[in-house]
């Protein structure tokens, strides 16, 4: 591994508030220009590390390093060469966008001469050049996560933190959002987003998966759907769901089985041996089947099939 392209290195880092492991000796490194993805469920530690690697929490064991700084060392350096966008708004929403704007070009001591260019950019990129004299907080919550965005970049950060940042948004402004940093990203900016919707996950370069504090698994999308499932993955359509659920589990065909949608996804050893078997069970226990078939995993089943089978303590459990 060349390190010096890295821009996020992290080794064996822990946090603990009290007695309570919010991240658990994980390791990790990020590219340059890389979209690398943090995704887990709430609670799973994903705003903790990322608050560590801004320099906002100073970590209790292990070591990161952004462009080569050390978080618990020279954390004022970090904040002043990174991008940082929070899960919970944070401007001011008494100003208006424009405003906004104007004041983080001061908090980041952007030059008077550069601030008219780089405020026009920042309302481009958003979309927001017409609404510019708008009361931030009238704004709707798309829009305002743009206006996040673009305060975020105002310094030109050659590394952009996102925390959660299209929780409570539309999906066609999620999109939209995941197109900047697409942008942002060919630009050769690295992109360090976590999230706990899988679908936007399909969009890293790559992805550690993180639960209860650990990493379960790294790697790019179409490594963790191929390489880290148990077996191969069933869709059940049939009727009544519950019941089925229940006797698939007591099948010692069945490795995992649980309700998405209107349908169940159920991990077999081989798909092609378990149709007729599941399909004939089911029918003599009189549930209603309308199809079995194999179907390609998501980074959900992906997801879901890992954290069943990490180890809970007694505490979890209760």
């Amino acid at each position: 591994m060349n390190h010096a392209v890295q821009a996020v290195l992290v080794d064996d880092l822990v946090k603990r508030f009290g007695s309570f492991v919010a991240v658990d000796h994980i390791s990790f490194e990020a590219q340059r220009g890389e979209i690398f993805g943090f995704l887990g469920p709430n609670g799973a530690g994903k705003s903790t590390t990322i608050r560590i690697l801004c320099g906002l929490l100073r970590p209790t064991e292990g070591r990161a390093l952004v462009s080569g700084l050390n978080v618990a060392t020279q954390a004022e350096a970090v904040r002043q060469m990174i991008g940082y966008m929070s899960q919970k708004f944070s401007l001011y929403n008494d100003l208006t966008v424009i405003e906004n704007l104007r004041f983080f070009a001061g908090m980041y001591a952007i030059r008077a001469r550069a601030v008219s260019e780089r405020t026009t950019w920042a309302l481009e990129m958003a979309a927001l050049t017409q609404h510019q004299k708008t009361i931030t907080g009238s704004l709707p919550g798309g829009w305002k996560q743009r206006l996040s965005l673009g305060c975020a970049l105002l310094h030109r950060p050659s590394i952009l933190f996102l925390d959660e940042p299209t929780a409570g948004v539309d999906p066609i402004t999620r999109r939209q959002f995941w197109d900047v940093i697409y942008q942002l990203a060919e630009g050769g900016m690295t992109v360090f987003v976590t999230t706990h919707y899988m679908d936007e996950a399909e969009y890293c370069n790559r992805l550690a998966l993180i639960d209860r504090g650990k990493i379960v698994a790294m790697g790019t999308p179409a490594e963790l759907k191929q390489k880290c499932m148990p077996g191969e993955l069933l869709l059940v359509e049939c009727e009544p769901l519950g019941r089925a659920l229940e006797i698939l589990h007591d099948m010692p065909e069945v490795l995992d089985a649980a309700i998405f949608g209107s349908a169940l996804h159920v991990v077999v050893p081989t798909a092609e041996k378990a149709l007729a078997v599941l399909h004939n069970r089911l029918s003599a226990e009189g549930i209603g089947v309308e199809k079995i078939e194999r179907i390609q995993p998501s980074l959900e089943d992906v997801f879901v099939s890992l954290a069943a089978n990490q180890p809970r303590t007694a505490k979890e459990y209760s």
